[in-house]
């Protein structure tokens, strides 16, 4: 039999005494229990078990006649009952003694209020522990809760099961397990799961929701191009997703640099009345700032205000960094205060961002007083902000400092990865020290790290070939 949850099993270990003697009977009086004020004992019971760590020892003593087995006081309890796992461990506890047997309405309600609580683990290990059967509504809405909580796979198991049984779901029930599959990343179950909407014929039942996620899927695919003809399809034929669907699809075509599509996105999105988000306008700034289209894109940050938008720290540090990118510092500067103002604390990549655009047009002192704040704000140093600073100080001649942070960054235990070793390694031979740059050449296959000959200068071309070279005849290679 499959064990109970361990946050199941805490809730049933609290009474050891009654666990290790499941024999007691309880004594039932019928004739006294129907005079019985339900509500009346159902509100005080709701009381002792919720206030009494240890109420299955006391219960059957301060209520000796009463019949706890009768569905009606059940069905009141769960009623009153708030904490539905204090019911699940009341409804457990009456199970443990001879002569309960539950009856599907008690097992209905019960399993009804564990779904609607989002009480995953309770209600498969109720299911896991006792004999019902929910019916088919009641499993689809299990599924969505499931979905809800990450439980894919068995959400999976119960289509299966509906499927089995003959039962084709509701489009809701099948949005939902999409959406969860998108949440941890499974667009394998998604596909899958689409096929199975064909066989069942719900395809034609396809809403905005559903059109939504299977976008989404696809840019999750990195197959943005069938994304977009997907789009186009249901366009033609009336639906408009939800503003998710777009911004992931301008989010796909920024990264492959195809910035025509995102441009008919725009326009496709005024022209169906889909207003632009925050996520919209993050994702077309992003795409401007690379574009080299600075200016354009602070245009776009000031008209979102200007419309009422009101810019998060990701959108503040997009624009920052892409000001930073195109080196107008001064404007990444009024942005950075601006942002502290309205209550955003720069945060990690913000800080970063700033450290590099300093480096880049030679102005280390701010970017060590930067430096010193993010530390000084509990950041922590890391391997991104050493490369910050080196690549702007061999950026202007300046390797020799630049190697100082490179060994700073091993006296402190930062890990120096490749970026780090390259950004030297260039400097060093920009510089013509030859010398200096075979050394960190073979530090950096010591440590197991692979050059990226693309990167680096010619001068040491023929040099890198020459040690990849004894490299593999060594390993047996050639």
């Amino acid at each position: 039999m499959a064990r109970a949850p361990s946050s199941i099993l805490i809730f049933l270990r609290q009474n050891p005494r009654a666990r290790q003697n499941p024999n007691t009977q309880i004594r039932y009086h019928t004739t006294e229990t129907k005079e019985c004020d339900f509500t009346e004992v159902a509100q005080h019971i709701c009381k002792i078990i919720r206030t009494k760590p240890r109420w299955e020892q006391t219960l059957p003593s301060e209520y000796p006649s009463f019949n706890f087995s009768d569905p009606q006081f059940f069905t009141e309890l769960l009623k009153l009952q708030k904490n539905v796992l204090l019911s699940l461990r009341f409804f457990f506890w009456l199970r443990s003694h001879n002569g309960f047997s539950p009856d599907p309405i008690s097992c209905k309600a019960l399993f009804s209020a564990l779904v609607e609580a989002k009480a995953c683990n309770a209600a498969k290990s109720f299911l896991e522990h006792t004999s019902f059967s929910p019916e088919p509504a009641s499993l689809e809405s299990y599924i969505q809760c499931l979905c809800e909580g990450g439980y894919i796979q068995d959400a999976i198991d119960v289509f299966y099961r509906l499927k089995e049984a003959g039962v084709c779901p509701a489009i809701m029930t099948w949005n939902a397990a999409l959406s969860g599959c998108l949440k941890v990343r499974r667009t394998d179950i998604i596909w899958k799961l689409y096929q199975e909407m064909i066989e069942c014929g719900v395809v034609a039942d396809v809403d905005v929701e559903t059109v939504g996620y299977l976008i989404q899927a696809f840019c999750a695919d990195n197959r943005v191009s069938e994304g977009y003809e997907l789009l186009r399809q249901v366009l033609v034929n009336g639906l408009v997703p939800e503003n998710a669907a777009f911004n992931t699809l301008i989010s796909g075509f920024c990264k492959e640099k195809q910035y025509t599509r995102v441009s008919e996105l725009l326009h496709t999105m005024i022209a169906k009345n889909c207003v632009p988000d925050n996520y919209t306008y993050q994702g077309v700034i992003n795409w401007l700032c690379k574009k080299g289209k600075g200016l354009e894109g602070l245009r776009v940050f000031n008209d979102l205000k200007d419309r009422g938008y009101a810019p998060d720290i990701v959108m503040y540090t997009t624009m920052i960094h892409g000001l930073c990118t195109m080196g107008w510092l001064g404007e990444a500067r009024k942005l950075w205060f601006e942002m502290i103002e309205k209550g955003y604390h720069p945060n990690e990549y913000t800080y970063n961002t700033m450290i590099h655009g300093f480096c880049k047009i030679d102005n280390f002192e701010e970017a060590k007083t930067l430096y010193k704040e993010m530390c000084n704000k509990g950041h922590k140093e890391t391997t991104v902000s050493y490369n910050a600073m080196m690549t702007g100080l061999c950026l202007h001649g300046r390797t020799d400092e630049a190697y100082r942070l490179f060994q700073e960054m091993h006296q402190k235990g930062i890990v120096r990865d490749l970026i780090t070793y390259n950004t030297v390694i260039q400097g060093f031979c920009k510089e013509g020290k030859i010398v200096e740059s075979m050394n960190l050449f073979r530090e950096l296959l010591a440590q197991g790290l692979q050059p990226q000959l693309t990167h680096t200068p010619h001068l040491l071309k023929s040099f890198v070939r020459l040690e990849l070279y004894k490299k593999q005849k060594v390993c047996g290679m050639i």
